[in-house]
């Protein structure tokens, strides 16, 4: 409420105190957030609708390892929305928060805060410092999320470091092993060579890279026959592009295109081979020029050639001439240079063409003893300018240049990775693909629906997933080795006895325990009979930890079920969560863990860009709270499109501290004006109503209609905005300000008042509801402030959703408001151009003349009696008929004249008068005030 109307206050005698809400969440919220502790709505609310059909939303765990961001805010709060609306609809929802406190993220942070060298650690004392350092930033992360008033389960998290949890997940392995989709082989796999693992696709994010790029001469030696015979005679060389020269050491072919033509083209006395569509643009790239061209043909006839590679320290080691669809003309020359222990396509058609797959890089990306002398011990980044040095002494290099490009880099240490084959354990996608692609298809909807068609091609397009890490923290991968002979162990006798020691021990136990005690007595090798075994080094992706969540925690937990009802993660999440998540469960279930999956986007600062401490554009989600209040931050994030990437800034949290401010002020007026209301008994029936509050009721049931639809479809954007529309435009400036004078001067006790209070505290008590789930703090106040009924339930969480009342739904009620909300509008513009022109000051000071035909006419002489009221001017005359004298309006049926109203000014309702002073006993007030205080 305004300074301008305290004297309102004053004519219903209610002190300051009475009037709620101002600013200042920042220190009204931890009120709130002690209240719902203290009180546990959250085991409250449980009881209240245990019993019910469930709504499980599973939270994918966050890692543990720092403060939150605004990327973790607006999970959390999109998570706290649903959940909390669903809850209003009646469904059982519990919430069970959890974290990720495995891997390579946690123990990548823990030993960066500590400086610690891990290899100076024993794995069991390195395990410790990263589960102290995990369970640290829990505590710390779970008070950031409470303080965003997300409502939940925070004194039972699930956290994949908990025994329990790591019991589970050995059982998921161990049925996926025991179906034999669990295998181990030498393939090329992503390689940090600073971390010293493997890696997922998952965990590789992709970052500007500064490049050498070489055109390589590699000798043909057998050519098929196919050298034509202006060609012959002439040393021939193939040419091959690279963005990699470190990796030319492990070169063992050259790739062409089965379908492209290739050209022996003349240069200084020797013979290139490369795709003819590409000759002028290699030569540009190179900064030479070629002579003529001697001779085209097919690159299928190149099948089986050999070429030599080009250092002779390698013993003329062959470059076998091979064929792959995936050669194109982008860049290069059209013959590719092929290692396929640097790749995963020429991984793939090393195993077509039963090629050497050579990786001299040990795991610290240093070469090793098969790389050459020259080579030895280098780390492979800083050897490419060694290789080009090496390559141009054998006169093998055509050309050069530098070129910026994206580049794969580790997600935890932001350097760039390489493809190194090496030993891993890899689960068989191939084995369960049919049935993960059936699955979401069929039993899984997408939100947006686009989410489908990415994680179907990502699932299709995948063929096996490296599940092992070269680390000591986390879950270890169950197998042991015969020491006799070397054979793997895993069945469902040595899998159920390792999950039970973890059940109660932990993982740790893996550590502690010889391989002896982890086995069942009597173990021994299926293939040589031998009794010594040895144990498994690796441990298992964290992608696996999280994705055997849903049978660790949603199976495992009474309160929650499976499968989940909605898993709700960032768009990354689809070659991550999502997918490891679907894996795991459609190999072992043959189904997937959730019903419905809903992404949201990533957080970008005002201009869209990606936030980072060098552009100084990043917003913390605990300063936003302290300047504006957790209801803002929850504000963000369902007033934005979060399906596509949310955008924040300074100016934009402005904004919406703005349109808070106003639908707050809506609530708080409304609060103020009902104050010495008792709805329970003396609430107006809809029928005996003014038809101005049966209005208001009507228009609030097609908000209450949109409002819900958007939550049901998770447009919360559009929720809010509708909202506030209502709050600004039919309440605020319409309703509201019509009834003020109903609310102010009427009789107290009247009907006419009551009826105004009826409508208004029908449409908060629902209202307030409605924006619970987003503003929960502040519906809490409001919740704590207004009048009651004795049963009510402690907290405003705890309400039921509005019901409908289509018996509120007047079509000729809603035909006459609309048309005179129209015409009002075009009568308030000249008003408005009175008051600039100083003919008047406040609206009350004004008699209108509404000169009229046709329509106008009609509409107006339906509210002729309420006109000055509906108007907020003192007086109003309607005639029928057009003048020169008025004032033209957007409409050719309407004129309006503004005049300075007659009588005198009431002290009580400010407006102008004849009757003021016809009453000796009050002659400052007005008949009508007269009647209303007597």
């Amino acid at each position: 409420m305004s300074k301008k109307d305290d004297k309102y206050a004053a004519t219903l005698n209610l002190p300051e105190t009475e009037f709620p809400m101002r600013a200042g969440l920042p220190k009204r919220e931890p009120d709130f957030l002690d209240f719902w502790y203290k009180n546990d709505i959250y085991g409250e609310k449980q009881k209240l609708h245990a019993g019910h059909k469930k709504f499980v939303l599973h939270d994918g765990p966050p890692y543990a390892n720092g403060k939150i961001h605004m990327g973790h805010a607006l999970n959390k709060v999109l998570k706290d929305i649903i959940i909390k609306y669903k809850y209003a609809q009646g469904y059982d929802t519990p919430y069970v928060p959890g974290w990720d406190t495995h891997g390579m993220p946690i123990e990548h942070a823990c030993l960066k805060a500590t400086g610690v060298d891990r290899h100076k650690l024993s794995p069991v004392e390195l395990r410790k410092m990263c589960r102290e350092y995990a369970l640290q930033w829990i505590d710390t992360q779970r008070k950031d999320f409470k303080r965003l008033g997300v409502l939940g389960d925070w004194d039972h998290p699930y956290v994949t470091l908990d025994p329990h949890f790591e019991a589970e997940q050995i059982r998921v392995f161990g049925t996926m092993a025991n179906k034999g989709y669990i295998y181990k082989g030498k393939k090329t796999v992503y390689w940090c060579p600073h971390c010293e693992t493997a890696l997922a696709e998952a965990e590789i994010e992709y970052a500007d890279q500064k490049t050498p790029t070489i055109f390589v001469k590699m000798p043909l030696v057998k050519d098929n026959g196919l050298t034509p015979e202006a060609a012959q005679g002439k040393k021939a060389y193939m040419v091959i592009w690279t963005t990699t020269p470190w990796t030319i050491p492990a070169n063992v072919a050259v790739a062409l295109n089965p379908d492209f033509d290739y050209a022996w083209v003349e240069y200084n006395g020797e013979v290139l081979i490369m795709a003819a569509d590409m000759v002028d643009k290699v030569a540009q790239e190179c900064g030479v020029e070629f002579g003529p061209v001697l001779g085209t043909i097919k690159g299928r006839a190149f099948e089986y050639a050999e070429c030599e590679h080009p250092f002779p320290e390698y013993n003329h080691r062959k470059s076998l001439v091979v064929l792959a669809d995936y050669v194109d003309k982008e860049a290069g020359s059209g013959c590719v240079h092929t290692a396929p222990g640097h790749g995963d396509v020429d991984y793939l058609t090393g195993l077509k063409y039963n090629l050497p797959i050579l990786c001299p890089v040990d795991q610290k990306g240093c070469f090793t003893e098969e790389a050459g002398e020259l080579f030895q011990g280098k780390f492979v980044f800083d050897s490419n300018g060694l290789v080009i040095k090496h390559l141009a002494e054998q006169n093998a290099i055509l050309g050069k240049k530098t070129i910026h490009h994206q580049y794969a880099h580790c997600w935890r240490c932001k350097n760039p990775i390489i493809f190194r084959a090496s030993e891993q354990w890899f689960a068989s996608v191939d084995g369960f693909r049919d049935d993960a692609l059936k699955a979401i298809a069929e039993d899984v909807q997408w939100i947006p629906s686009w989410g489908e068609s990415r994680i179907h091609n990502m699932v299709a397009d995948r063929h096996d997933w490296c599940i092992s890490r070269q680390r000591v923290w986390g879950v270890p991968i169950p197998i042991f080795y015969c020491e006799d002979c070397g054979e793997p162990l895993i069945n469902e006798e040595t899998v159920e006895k390792i999950a039970t020691i973890f059940d109660k021990e932990g993982s740790d136990a893996w550590w502690n325990h010889t391989a002896e005690e982890l086995l069942p007595e009597g173990t021994k090798c299926p293939k040589c009979g031998g009794t010594h075994f040895r144990k498994e080094k690796d441990i298992m992706d964290v992608w696996f930890d999280s994705g055997s969540s849903h049978m660790g925690v949603c199976k495992r937990r009474p309160e929650l079920s499976w499968p989940a009802d909605m898993y709700l993660e960032g768009s990354d999440q689809h070659r991550g969560w999502f997918q490891s998540s679907l894996l795991t469960s459609v190999a072992v279930t043959g189904k997937a863990p959730y019903r419905s999956v809903l992404t949201h986007g990533y957080v970008l600062d005002g201009e869209g860009r990606k936030m980072s401490k060098s552009l100084g554009n990043v917003v913390v989600p605990q300063e936003v709270i302290d300047q504006y209040g957790a209801d803002i931050v929850r504000l963000w994030a369902a007033s934005s499109d979060y399906k596509q990437d949310v955008r924040i800034s300074p100016v934009i949290l402005k904004q919406l501290a703005e349109a808070y401010r106003k639908v707050r002020n809506t609530i708080r007026y409304i609060l103020g004006n009902t104050h010495d209301f008792d709805y329970e008994t003396q609430k107006v029936a809809f029928a005996e109503m003014e038809e101005l509050d049966q209005w208001a009721l009507m228009r609030f049931e097609a908000l209450k209609k949109d409002v819900t639809e958007a939550y049901e479809t998770y447009d919360f954007h559009v929720l809010f905005h509708a909202i506030h529309d209502f709050c600004t435009v039919d309440m605020s400036s319409f309703y509201l300000d019509i009834i003020k004078d109903r609310l102010y001067t009427s009789r107290k006790d009247g009907k006419a008042r009551r009826s105004a209070q009826t409508a208004m505290t029908q449409i908060l008590r629902e209202l307030m509801v409605m924006l619970m789930p987003v503003l929960s703090f502040t519906m809490e106040e409001v919740y704590q402030y207004m009048n009651k009924p004795a049963d009510a339930p402690q907290s405003v969480q705890m309400l039921p959703w509005p019901q409908a009342h289509p018996e509120y739904v007047k079509e000729d009620l809603k035909a006459k408001w609309d048309a005179f909300i129209a015409i009002r509008g075009e009568i308030t513009k000249v008003l408005e151009g009175a008051r600039r022109a100083k003919t008047i000051g406040h609206s009350l000071d004004a008699k209108v003349e509404l000169f009229a035909t046709g329509d106008a006419l009609a509409e107006l002489k339906a509210v002729e009696k309420d006109l000055p009221t509906l108007l907020i001017v003192s007086q109003a005359e309607v005639h029928e008929g057009l003048t020169d004298a008025g004032e033209a309006t957007g409409r050719d049926d309407l004129k309006v004249l503004v005049e300075a109203a007659e009588g005198e000014k009431c002290e009580r309702c400010w407006c102008y008068s004849k009757t003021v002073g016809q009453d000796p006993q009050h002659p400052t007030l007005c008949a009508k005030c007269c009647e209303a205080v007597e």
